[in-house]
Formats: structure tokens, sequence, C-alpha cells
């Protein structure tokens, strides 16, 4: 061969694996973006609901029905997403998704009356069950194990981004365009996503041959996400009295346990409790958990610390909630190097005392707190929970079968599903005893830090799980020897 050939080949070989590259860097970037258009789409509505019911002419509180129609539909269907991405194919169900998350976007921003906002809620809360989740089987399919943590580090960054964000871009929108635009925003996002999935992301055959839809499991874990996540809901708002929410919590889980006995039954069900006997599989999701409620709960805790308690507007404090976005962007570049040096057992263990040491030193804000404290504090936050995440993330599949993919995905997002509404249920709970131990229906600053207290021990108890990895835990994925 001539050395003109040899050159061409080595250019055409280098070209070939900076393409490569490139590609696996996009199909986290995708799902990522994916994952932050869902997050910030559920919390921005939030900060728009007084204009939303001014415009449509019915009470702001009313109107709390289109947040909880997205969390029940999202709660319903995300069982059966696992099921979709080997029936259909991960990549048809990821995009047809991001298409009906737009469109329903779209539906909602044109809506003129209530019950038209609350239908294109259900319909996006159905593509968000699907897209993020679905999304994640495409990425776990994509990607080599051993590159897990550095594409698990852009899934873990909107988690946090989008409650960061949402507020202060829903004040924004609120405040100087329309509150039609908090929908819209999402045309030009999901047109790109789509764009950008078909150009960079491939069909992967399922190694699992696809089954029949378990309708028996689908029904009973559809009543029992559904009414949980009600009843956290409910708590949260203050919606409805205690009878009927320990009636709603008693249904929720005499279906999960009927399901439960299913399970036991059935050869292939919707959600497959026997990967709980993967141990990497098992104590992220628990001890993961543990740190999913910090993630619903501190934003809404850092809002009504600053707002209601301190006084400050929306917008002013969702600019000093950035710090936190700010920290988890950080943790993006170091978060691999760490992992890979002390292992995920390490990481796991002194980074839990972190995220809840930086949680309870919220406690410490007043209303006379320099603003450069407080942003040093919730950067702080940011990185620890940031890192963190990746780090359950990537430990939840290190012993995953790629046939397993789907069904692990599943009841993962179904576990996820409950607990982040369930952290912003239990801080709302937390502050209503401690405002009905004062005899005060108004809201105070040490009604927050007793929030912060629950929050923050709840997170360093994450340890009783990750004490229970090996020290060789997922080594193939972190690549500590």
């Amino acid at each position: 061969m001539s050395a003109s050939n040899q050159t061409t080949d080595s250019q055409l070989s280098l070209f070939g694996r900076a393409r490569q590259r490139i590609s696996s860097m996009m199909v986290p970037l995708i799902i990522g973006c994916a994952l932050f258009m869902q997050m910030l789409d559920s919390t921005v509505i939030t900060t728009a609901l007084p204009a939303m019911g001014h415009s449509l002419g019915e009470d702001p509180v009313k109107l709390n029905v289109a947040i909880t129609a997205y969390l029940l539909s999202a709660a319903v269907f995300v069982p059966i997403c696992g099921w979709a991405a080997d029936r259909f194919g991960a990549r048809r169900v990821f995009t047809s998704a991001i298409v009906l998350f737009t469109l329903s976007s779209t539906l909602c921003g044109v809506s003129h009356t209530l019950g038209q906002i609350v239908a294109g809620r259900i319909l996006q809360g159905f593509a968000g069950a699907m897209m993020v989740p679905v999304g994640r089987i495409v990425l776990l399919r994509s990607v080599p194990k051993s590159e897990l943590v550095r594409a698990m580090s852009f899934l873990s960054m909107p988690a946090l981004l989008g409650p960061i964000f949402g507020p202060a871009v829903g004040g924004f929108l609120v405040e100087y365009a329309s509150w039609r635009w908090i929908f819209f925003m999402n045309l030009p996002i999901g047109v790109l996503g789509v764009v950008l999935t078909l150009r960079y992301i491939k069909e992967e055959a399922s190694e699992r041959v696809p089954q029949p839809l378990d309708v028996v499991g689908f029904l009973l874990t559809a009543v029992c996400m559904g009414t949980l996540v009600f009843c956290f809901e409910a708590v949260g708002h203050g919606v409805l009295s205690s009878g009927m929410v320990a009636g709603l919590l008693a249904l929720g889980c005499l279906c999960g346990y009927l399901y439960l006995r299913h399970a036991e039954r059935s050869p292939n069900p919707i959600l497959d409790f026997r990967l709980l006997k993967i141990p990497t599989f098992s104590v992220a999701l628990l001890g993961g958990n543990l740190c999913r409620l910090a993630v619903g709960a501190v934003p809404f805790l850092l809002a009504m610390q600053l707002q209601i308690a301190f006084g400050m507007g929306p917008f002013a404090a969702g600019l000093l909630t950035f710090a936190g976005a700010l920290g988890a962007l950080m943790m993006k570049m170091i978060a691999s190097p760490i992992i890979r040096r002390f292992g995920f057992r390490r990481t796991l263990l002194g980074n839990a005392f972190l995220c809840g040491l930086s949680i309870l030193g919220c406690i410490l804000f007043t209303p006379v707190t320099p603003h450069l404290v407080i942003i040093v504090v919730l950067m702080l936050g940011g990185l620890s929970r940031s890192l963190q995440l990746t780090a359950v993330n990537s430990l939840s599949y290190a012993d995953i079968r790629s046939d397993q993919m789907a069904r692990a995905t599943g009841l993962a997002s179904a576990v996820q599903q409950l607990t982040i509404s369930l952290g912003v249920a239990l801080a709302a709970f937390v502050l209503k005893c401690s405002m009905a131990l004062r005899g005060s229906g108004t809201l105070e600053d040490m009604d927050v830090t007793y929030g912060y207290l629950v929050i923050g021990i709840s997170m360093m108890l994450s340890v009783t799980a990750f004490r229970k990895l090996a020290p060789n835990a997922g080594a193939e994925v972190s690549g500590k020897r």
C-alpha cells in the first residue's frame, strides 16, 4: 500500500472515531435535554398559577388540578414504559413521546378553559412517563458500561436544574411576557430533540422477545401509583381531609400488596421485583431514593423560606437558588474522576453526609444573612447532590444485563416517581405540623427549620443502605481497580 493511501486510510479512521465520539456524547445530551424539558415544565407552572387563574377566570387554587393531573398521568403510565420499549422499540417510543409532549405543551398554551388545560396536562403526563424512562433505556443500550458514569452525569443535572430554574423562569415569563410562554417554550426544544434523535440515535434491537402486556398488573399498579401520588399531593396542598387521605393511602397500599402477590405468579410482571435480588440495583434504589427525597423537598423548602418567611419576590429568590444549579454544573466535570478514584461505596458513604450537611446548613439562613453566604451553601449543596445522583444512577445499572435494561428502568422510574412526590409531601407535612404545634396559620422561619432537619437526616440515613455495598461494587462502571 502506498504512503498516500495509508495517509488517507488513517485520516478516514480518525474521522470515523471522531464521528463516533460525537455521537456517543450526543446521546446523553439529547436524553438529558428531554429530562430537563420535563423537569422544568413540571416546576415552572407553579409560579404561573395566579396569572393563569386571572386569565382564565378561575380560582388559582383550583388550578392546582393542572399540576395534579400531570403527576397522576405520569404515575399511572410510567410502569409500562419498559414494556413499550421492548414492544415497539426504544427509539421509536422516545421520539413519539417527545412529539406528543411538545404538541400537548402547545395545546396547554392555547387553552382558554380549565378543562382544556387539564386535558393537555394529562397528555403531557403520559408523554413524560414514556419520554424520560425510555430515553434512559436508549442511553443504557447505547453507552458501554465503562462510560456510564460520564453519561449519567448529563442525566443527573436536569433533575437538579429543573426545580431550580423553574421558579425563576416562570417568574420572568409571567412578569414580562405571558403565562402561555411557559408551555410555548417547549416547542423549539421538542423540535430540536426530534431532529437530533433521528440524526444521532439508532434503533437497537431488544434482546428480549416482546411479551403481551400484563393487563392485570397494569391496572393494579395504575391504581396503586395514582392513589399514592394523589395522596402525597393532597398532603402537600391540604386539599383533602385527613380521613380521605388515609383512605387513599390504604387503597394504594392494598393495590400494591395485591400486585406483589400477582407478580409472584406472573411470568412477565409489568414491574419485575425479582431484579431487587441484584445487590447493586437494590442498594442504589433504596439509598438513591432517600437522596431523591431531597430533590423534591429542598426547592420547595427554599421557596417557602425565601419567598414567604423572608418576603423575597419569586424572581429574586430564583436568582439566589441558581447557585445550586451552578454547583451541579461544576460537578459534571469532576464526578467521573471522583468515582473512579474512590469507588462507588466510599463515594456514596462520604457524600451522603456532605449532602445532609448542605441541607442542614440552610437552617442558618436568616433575613439578614448575606446573599454571598446563601450562594456558597446552595452551591455546595448542588455539588454534593449532583455527585450523589450521578453515582446512584450509574450504580443502579452496573450489573444489569442488556436484556434486563427495560424492566430495570421501568421499576426504578416507578419508585422514583413516588419518592419525589413523597419528598414534597413530607416537607409540607412537617411544615403543617410545626405550624399546628405553634397554633399559628402563618409560616415562619422556624417551621422551615424542622423541614430541613427531617430531609437532611433522611439523606444521612442513606448510609445504612450504602454500607451493604462490597468495596469493589460496580468496578466495571466506576473504573476503580
